[in-house]
Order: structure tokens, then sequence, then C-alpha cells
């Protein structure tokens, strides 16, 4: 449990939860527990008395840490999921007699029920207990990663990858609301969902460096036993040290609601994820993207109609949450976009060894991290929404830059540094646009909220590369195709910054009312 002497919801009606703390005399030091009707004092109030140093990161107590390194790790153990397969893929396919259009299964299996689950669970979560499913997640990871690992056959292989994706969905919202719950708004919060980003961000990275490093040592299943070793770590040490936490009432699960959303999620992840491999114009694609959005439409029906909805509509309105998640589904498709263009580039123009591509991309892994330090630390001085629209602009920015990226030995330095810088502002984006989101929703909503926020993260990453990947590949040539995508990425990045810059820039603080989006 935090260290906080007041309870979450109380502290949420006493603050703005955009925390824009005012930094006119800067003396004074950030402090998230002072009243609307009192000045803060020089000593932050969620550090203990005898603290002699005002610093705006909070003490933690060592429970408060043991808490937070069980909630990332398992953040971190599913972001590794994601790309620790990856260079993989051919080593696996020969050993299980797989085909290179079957190999799109492996990835495609556990996008499907990880994004398609994410909002259900997140709700069940709120519901019947978010420790109690976290942990139902983790142990059913801990065995999917198993079955993958000794998998004898493609479908053994391919049930393995679904049951993992299932699990992801079942840990990640509930993870996350546990972690929003557990850290109250304000420094403790920002520190907790800074670091959360920050091993979000280089579980990715280290996915693409560790995945072949272990193939080229161990084969293709020690990636697979990776994920059962972290695992086998987090589990026993979850049941301790996570509080349990539900919505008070225990209303109905809203069971229409939960299976249109579900089922036209499953459909859009799927005709996303497919893209990239058949094209826009496969009729299995049509068919999914028309299901998808009719399925979605009709959700957004059911939930006008339903008295205990499984999404709120009112949340949907807040400004916070709608402009929030557009930031975050930007950042997060136009970077895996980068990610995926670059990865070609560095490797079919410039020539470079995948040891050398992971290395540029560790480069880039580090960087993360010193951003995810003082991210937390900005978004204090000048808050979350802010730091999400500055975020936004430097990602576009850096990402134009890639423009100059030619054939010659310099377009490597330039390519290492550019990514990395941007790579920096996509971190400050995910850290600040989790705290827009969520910051200010009632504890009983937060799973709905952190479930948002992880679809949005989800959708996000099958978005992009069908999108605008593909215009790299089918390019008369692979550099024109690069800078191609270039442009456009960056284009979107700046023209979300300026959309979210316009509908919650101005706003110093944050209503927790639902407010009306201006979309009329």
């Amino acid at each position: 449990m935090a260290t906080e002497p007041s309870p979450v919801h109380e502290h949420e009606r006493k603050h703005e939860h955009e925390h824009e703390y005012k930094h006119t005399t800067q003396t004074q030091t950030h402090t998230h527990t002072h009243t609307h009707t009192h000045e803060p004092t020089n000593q932050e109030q969620a550090a203990p008395p005898s603290s002699p140093t005002p610093t705006p990161a909070p003490h933690l107590s060592t429970r408060d840490r043991l808490v937070l390194f069980v909630l990332c790790a398992a953040q971190f153990m599913v972001a590794l999921d994601f790309s620790v397969l990856n260079v993989a893929l051919p080593v696996l396919g020969q050993d299980l007699g797989m085909s290179q259009s079957a190999l799109q299964w492996a990835v495609t299996a556990f996008a499907l029920p990880s994004g398609g689950f994410l909002l259900l669970f997140g709700r069940m979560g709120d519901l019947y207990g978010r420790r109690r499913l976290f942990l139902a997640g983790l142990a059913l990871f801990g065995a999917a990663s198993l079955l993958a690992t000794f998998a004898w056959n493609p479908a053994s292989f391919l049930a393995g990858r679904a049951l993992q994706g299932l699990s992801a969905a079942a840990i990640v919202p509930t993870g996350m609301s546990l972690l929003t719950t557990t850290f109250p708004e304000g420094p403790a919060r920002d520190r907790a969902l800074g670091i959360s980003g920050t091993l979000l961000s280089l579980g990715f990275t280290v996915g693409m460096v560790a995945g072949g490093v272990l193939t080229d040592a161990f084969g293709w299943r020690s990636t697979m036993g990776l994920l059962t070793l972290f695992a086998l770590i987090v589990l026993p040490l979850a049941p301790t040290l996570l509080p349990e936490s539900r919505h008070t009432d225990r209303p109905r699960l809203d069971v229409p609601g939960a299976v249109t959303v579900t089922v036209g999620l499953l459909a859009l992840i799927y005709a996303l994820s497919t893209a990239a491999e058949r094209g826009f114009g496969s009729a299995d694609v049509i068919a999914a993207l028309v299901a998808g959005v009719a399925l979605l439409a009709l959700f957004g029906y059911v939930e006008s109609r339903t008295a205990e909805p499984l999404v709120s509509l009112p949340m949907l309105r807040r400004r916070t949450v709608a402009w929030g998640n557009l930031g975050g589904l930007v950042t997060f498709s136009m970077m895996s976009t980068v990610i995926f263009v670059l990865t070609l580039y560095l490797q079919e123009t410039l020539r470079l060894s995948a040891f050398e591509t992971g290395l540029v991309f560790g480069v880039v892994g580090v960087m993360s991290a010193v951003a995810g330090a003082y991210a937390p630390r900005i978004i204090g001085r000048i808050g979350a929404r802010r730091t999400l629209v500055a975020s936004l602009a430097g990602q576009g920015a850096f990402i134009a830059s890639l423009l100059a990226l030619g054939t010659g030995d310099g377009s490597i330095w330039l390519a290492t540094a550019a990514v990395s810088l941007a790579c920096m502002c996509h971190l400050g984006a995910i850290i600040s646009y989790g705290l827009t989101v969520t910051s200010g929703v009632p504890d009983h909503e937060q799973g709905l909220a952190t479930g948002l926020v992880t679809s949005t993260q989800q959708v996000g990453l099958t978005l992009g590369i069908p999108l605008l990947g593909i215009l790299a590949t089918t390019a008369p040539s692979l550099l024109s195709g690069v800078h191609t995508v270039v442009a456009l990425d960056a284009a979107i990045v700046l023209g979300a910054a300026v959309l979210v810059a316009a509908r919650l820039g101005g706003r110093t603080s944050g209503a927790v009312e639902p407010e009306p989006l201006g979309l009329r």
C-alpha cells in the first residue's frame, strides 16, 4: 500500500488532476497534498517529517518500491513479449515447419486477444478485483510461455501465443490500475508512471536485441523460456505485496457491451495486423474492417441505452480522456512505424548486420531510460497536458530530420541521434498521456481508464505499420519509400500536437467532471 495518509479518492477531490504546479517562487517545492484554501508549504507532505531536503520526487517506502517493482516487472515482461520473438521467426518457422505466411500468426495470435480483451478485463478488474485478475493473468502467462517454449508443432505454439496475449490483456490494465490506485495523484504517481513508461519502452527495445542474442546462442525456444522465467520471478511476490482493489457496489457486468466491444476490437486488430501482409484490398481485411467499425458503432449505441455500461459515456466525453488518448494513439502508431522502416533502412540500405542494428536500438533504449528519469520532473513543472503537446511536437520534429537520410556513412549517426531524441520525446508522450487520461478519474473507474489507455497503446502498435510502413516496402526504392513514410509520419505527429494543444493545452486546471468534446 502507499504511505499517503489520506485515501486516493479524497485526495483526488482536493486537487486539480492535471497538477499544473506553480513555480513563480523557485524555492518552493512541488506538493500534491495542498488544498485549494492555502498555499503549498516548503516541505512535501508526502515525504516523511524528517526529510531534510525538499525535492519534487516523493519518498517511497520499501514496500512501495517492492509494489512498484512487481507491477513494472510485469509490464516489462509483456512489452518484452511484443518484440523478443521477431528476430527468431525465420528459425522458428524452419524448426516447427511453418510457412512464411503462417509466421505472421506468431505475431497476430498474440495481438488479437491482447488488444481485443483489454477493455473487458480492465472493467472486470474494477468489478471483481484487480489484484485477483492480475494474479490470474500472471499465472496464465507463465503457463502459456511454458507451452510456447516446449511447443511440438505449429498448433501448440500458436495456442501458447494466443494464451500469452489473453493473459497480457488481464495483466496490463489491472497492473496499471493497481499502480494508479496505489500511488495518489501528484509526484508519487508521476514518478511511478515514469518508471513504468520507461520500462515499457525499454522492454520493447531490449526484446529486439535480446531476441537475436538468445536465438543465436540457445535457439528460438530460449526467447519463450525467458518470459517463463520472468513470470516465475514476479508471481510469488505479487500476492503478499499487492492490495486488493475493486468497485465497492459490485454492479453487474454489461454483457452486450462486453461482447460488441471485444468482438469489434478483435475484428479491427485482425484487419490491421493482416493488412500489411495481404493489403487493404483483400476480401477478409475489408470484411473485418467493416465488421469492426459496425460493432464498435453498435457498442456506442448499446452503452447509451444501458443502466450500468461497460464504458461510461460521460468518461469518454472528458476532454482529457478523448484528446489524451488521441495523443497516445498517434505517438505509439507513428513511432512504431519509424522503428519498422528504420530497421529495414539500416540493414538493406546501409548494410548493417543484425547485431549492429541492435546496437543502434540499444542507444535508443538508453536515451529512452534517461527521458523516463526526467519526464516526471518536467510534468511536475509544466503539467501533463503541456508535456504531452511538447513531446508530440519534439517527436514530430526529430522524425522530420530523418528526411536527410542518404546512403553515406554519416547517415548512421544521423539515424541514431534523430531516433534517440524522437524516442525520448515519445517516452515523454507515453507518460504524460497516461497521466492525462487517468488523472481525476474516480478510483472505482481506474480499471476502465487504464483499459482505454492500454487499448489505445495496442491499437496504435498495430495501426502505423499497415497504414504507412507498406509505403516503404512497395516504393521504387527503399530509400525513397523511407522518405515518404518519414514525411507523412512527421506531419501526422505535428498535426496531433496542434490538435491536442488546441483542445487541452490552454487549460491549466483539470476539471474532474465530464466536459463536452467540442466536436459538434
